[in-house]
C-alpha cells in the first residue's frame, strides 16, 4: 500500500488529556488553538474529570468536550473518539490525528510540520520515533521494536477505514499500568501495520540523533530541525536516567529562547506546579553564574518596580556591611528593617538616614523576640509584603551564628551575602533575571555545602512539620525526597506575589518558639525549607544564583567529594552506584565501622540478610548493564548465572 500525497487534508483531532487536579494551564490551549488552524474537529477527551476554570478555557476552543473515567490511559481515550467517529466510516476525513497533552507546542509553525507531511506518500506517520532495541529494556529479553511515539500519530483515511484497522482497536483492552499500556500498544502498533504493507513515515529522519528515543535523548539536535513539540518530560524524568543518555535538556531550552517566539513562561507555569523542585532545577539547569559585569551594559537598568531590601537586625555592629552590600542594588530601594528594641531601632535609623539611593526607611521592633528572622518578616512586615507594593524584595538579615565556630560561621554568612548582592554589576543581572523572567519567583544561593553536611541530608527534623505546614497553607506540590530547595539561612530575593500564602497566613508570636532557639525542628526552621515550595504552589520557579567566585570554588569542593566517593565504589557509572547504595540502605546498612581494626557486622542483620541483601544487588546489576550495554550483558550471561547457583 502506497497512498499519494494530498495538500488539502481535512482532519480530524482525537485529543487525549489528563490533569491531577483538573486544569488545562494556557499551554494546551495554545496547542489547541493552533492545531485548530489545521483541522476541521477537535474532540477533547479528559480522563478524569475537569475543574470548572478547566472547562471555561476549553470553550470555543474545541468542538467537543468528552469526560471519562482514568482508565486505559491515552489507548481507550484514542479507541473511544474512533468508535465515536465510526472509523469514520461515512469519509469525511482524509486523516485523523491521535495527538495527546504531554508535548509543548507548537515551537515552530505547524504549517511546516503539516506542509512537508502532506506532500509524502504514506498511511501513517508521526513526529519522532523510538528506535528497535535489544533486549527490550522492559522485559529484558526480546526485541523492543521500532514505533512512532504516540503523543502525535495522524492515520490516512485508506488505513483510517479499513477492516484491519477497527479490529485491532476492538481488541485492545485497557490497560491497568502505564508499561503495560507501552507495551499493548505503542510499540506494537508501527510495527503491526507496517508488516501488513501499510506505509509509515516520521516528520524528522530519527536515525540521524545517535540515539534510541531522540524525542527526550536527542530532544536539544531535534529542535535544530524544528520539532514543533518538546516533550514534558524531559524536565520532569529522573536526572539520572537523562544524565546516562547524555541528554542535553538545558541546551535544547537555549535553542528554544534563541530560535523561536514561543512564549517560555507557559512551559514553567504548567511544570512547575507537577515536577519536583530540585529535578525540576536539575534537568532545566536553573542555576546562573552571574558576573560581576552587567550583561546588559548596552540597555538601560530593568525596570521590576519597587524594590526592597528587608533586613532583620539584631546585631548592629553589622549594619554598615550590610548597606554596603545594599550599594549594589541599582537605583532607588526602601529600606525595611526589624529588630527587637527602641534603642537599636534608633541606631537602624541614624545610620541608614542619608544614604544613597535609600528612598522609605521602615525600622520596626518586633512585638516578641520569638521565632528571630522568620517571625519579624511573616508578622511585622506583613502588611508591607502581603499586596503588591513592592515588585521584588531582597531579604537579609545579621548573621553570625555563634554556636558555630568562627570559620564555619563566616563562610555561610558570605555563602549568602556574596551570592545575593555580590557587586553593582552583580546585582544587576540578577533584577535583569526578574525582569527578563516572570516566571522566577524566587532566587537563592545554592545549598551550603563546604564544611556542612548538607546534601542528601538537609530536611534534618524538619520534613514532619513541613508537611503538616503544606496543609495548613493549602499547598499542592510534591516535596523532594533527601534534600529540599531552598534559602539555607534564610536570606533570599523573592517577588512577594510569590509568596502570598506565608503572608496572607495569620501567624501568631505564640506559633514559634521562645529563646532559646532550637538549632533544628523549629517553626522557623520549617518556614525556611517551605518557601520555595511555595512559590511552586504559586506557579513560581526557583533559580539558584552564584558568584563566580563562589562557582569556581563549589564546584572544585563538590567534584574533589563527589570523586572521593565515587572511588570508593567499584565502577564510576553514577547509575551503578545509586543502585548499589540503594541495596545496601534498604538491606539497614549492614556493616557499620567498629572502633576496633575494621567494619563489624550490625547486630541487626544476620549472615543471610547480607547475601540476601548482595544478591538484589547483583540482580539490579545485571538489569542495568543489560539496559545500557547489551552486548556487554550478553558475554556477563553466564557469569552471572555461575554466581546464583553458587550462592
Amino acid at each position: 500500500m502506497n497512498a499519494e500525497p494530498n495538500n488539502t487534508m481535512r482532519r480530524i483531532c482525537l485529543f487525549s488529556f489528563y490533569d491531577e487536579q483538573g486544569l488545562v494551564d494556557d499551554y494546551v490551549v495554545f496547542l489547541l488553538k493552533e492545531l485548530g488552524r489545521f483541522v476541521e474537529k477537535i474532540i477533547f477527551f479528559s480522563n478524569g474529570p475537569l475543574s470548572k476554570d478547566g472547562e471555561i478555557a476549553l470553550h470555543g476552543v474545541v468542538h467537543e468536550v468528552v469526560v471519562r473515567p482514568n482508565e486505559g490511559f491515552d489507548v481507550l481515550a484514542y479507541k473511544e473518539g474512533l468508535e465515536r467517529i465510526g472509523f469514520d466510516s461515512a469519509g469525511r476525513y482524509d486523516e485523523v490525528l491521535m495527538m495527546n497533552h504531554t508535548c509543548y507546542g507548537p515551537v515552530y509553525p505547524f504549517a511546516e510540520l503539516f506542509e512537508e507531511m502532506s506532500a509524502r506518500a504514506c498511511d501513517f506517520w508521526g513526529i519522532t520515533a523510538h528506535l528497535e532495541m535489544t533486549p527490550n529494556p522492559f522485559t529484558g529479553h526480546g526485541k523492543l521494536p521500532y514505533h512512532l511515539n504516540t503523543n502525535f500519530v495522524a492515520v490516512r483515511s485508506g488505513m483510517l477505514r479499513s477492516q484491519t484497522f477497527k479490529q485491532y482497536w476492538e481488541r485492545l483492552q485497557g490497560s491497568k499500568t502505564y508499561e503495560e499500556a507501552i507495551l499493548s500498544h505503542e510499540v506494537v502498533f508501527t510495527e503491526y501495520f507496517t508488516k501488513l504493507g501499510y506505509v509509515c513515515e516520521t516528520y524528522l529522519d530519527n536515525a540521524r540523533y545517535g540515539t534510541h528515543y531522540p524525542a527526550i535523548l536527542g530532544i536539544d539536535e531535534t529542535l535544530k530541525d524544528r520539532n514543533p513539540l518538546l516533550k514534558r518530560r524531559a524536565l520532569f524524568h529522573d536526572p539520572r536516567f537523562l544524565e546516562h543518555y547524555s541528554a542535553d535538556v538545558p541546551r535544547a531550552l537555549h535553542i528554544l529562547e534563541q530560535t523561536s517566539d514561543y512564549d517560555r513562561a507557559m512551559i514553567w507555569r504548567n511544570i512547575v506546579r507537577s515536577a519536583e523542585l530540585r529535578t525540576l532545577n536539575t534537568n532545566g539547569a536553573l542555576t546562573s553564574v552571574l558576573p560581576d559585569v552587567r550583561i546588559k551594559q548596552s540597555e538601560k537598568p530593568a525596570s521590576c518596580g519597587r524594590i526592597a531590601l528587608c533586613v532583620h537586625v539584631y546585631y548592629t555592629e553589622m549594619l554598615e556591611e550590610i548597606l554596603a552590600l545594599a550599594d549594589t542594588i541599582p537605583g532607588e530601594y526602601d529600606f525595611v528593617a526589624t529588630t527587637e528594641t527602641q534603642a537599636k531601632k534608633e541606631i537602624i535609623e541614624k545610620t541608614v538616614s542619608g544614604r544613597k539611593n535609600v528612598g522609605e526607611v521602615i525600622v520596626r521592633v518586633v512585638e516578641q523576640n520569638r521565632g528571630r528572622d522568620m517571625s519579624a518578616l511573616f508578622i511585622s512586615c506583613r502588611d508591607l509584603f502581603v499586596g503588591d507594593r513592592y515588585e521584588l524584595v531582597c531579604r537579609l538579615h545579621t548573621k553570625k551564628t555563634p554556636h558555630l565556630a568562627a570559620g564555619r560561621s563566616n563562610i555561610f554568612k558570605r555563602h549568602m551575602f556574596e551570592n545575593l548582592l555580590n557587586s553593582r554589576g552583580y546585582t544587576s543581572n540578577v533584577i535583569d533575571m526578574f525582569h527578563d523572567n516572570p516566571w522566577i519567583g524566587v532566587a537563592v544561593p545554592p545549598i551550603i555545602q563546604y564544611s556542612y553536611g548538607t546534601l542528601g541530608h538537609s530536611w534534618y527534623g524538619n520534613r514532619a512539620a513541613a508537611e503538616r505546614l503544606t496543609k495548613l497553607l493549602d499547598l499542592s506540590v510534591h516535596f523532594d525526597t533527601d534534600t529540599p530547595v531552598a534559602p539555607y539561612g534564610g536570606m533570599f530575593w523573592f517577588r512577594p506575589k510569590a509568596l502570598r500564602k506565608l503572608f496572607a497566613h495569620p501567624w501568631k508570636w505564640t506559633d514559634f518558639e521562645p529563646e532559646p532557639y532550637p538549632l533544628e525542628g523549629s517553626l522557623g526552621h520549617a518556614l525556611e525549607r517551605l518557601m520555595c515550595y511555595v512559590a511552586q504552589d504559586a506557579r513560581y520557579t526557583t533559580q539558584q544564583i552564584l558568584s563566580p567566585r563562589h562557582a569556581g570554588w563549589n564546584y572544585a569542593v563538590l567534584e574533589y567529594k563527589l570523586q572521593k566517593l565515587s572511588a570508593m565504589l567499584p565502577n564510576g557509572e553514577f547509575n551503578y552506584q545509586c543502585t548499589l547504595m540503594t541495596q545496601w540502605k534498604s538491606a539497614g546498612y549492614p556493616l557499620l565501622p567498629s572502633s576496633g581494626a575494621g567494619p563489624v557486622l550490625s547486630p541487626q542483620v544476620g549472615a543471610s540478610s547480607i547475601r540476601h541483601a548482595f544478591a538484589e544487588l547483583f540482580r539490579a546489576t545485571k538489569r542495568s548493564i543489560a539496559f545500557r550495554s547489551p552486548r556487554v550483558a550478553n558475554v556477563l550471561r553466564p557469569i552471572y548465572r555461575g554466581t546464583i547457583r553458587r550462592r
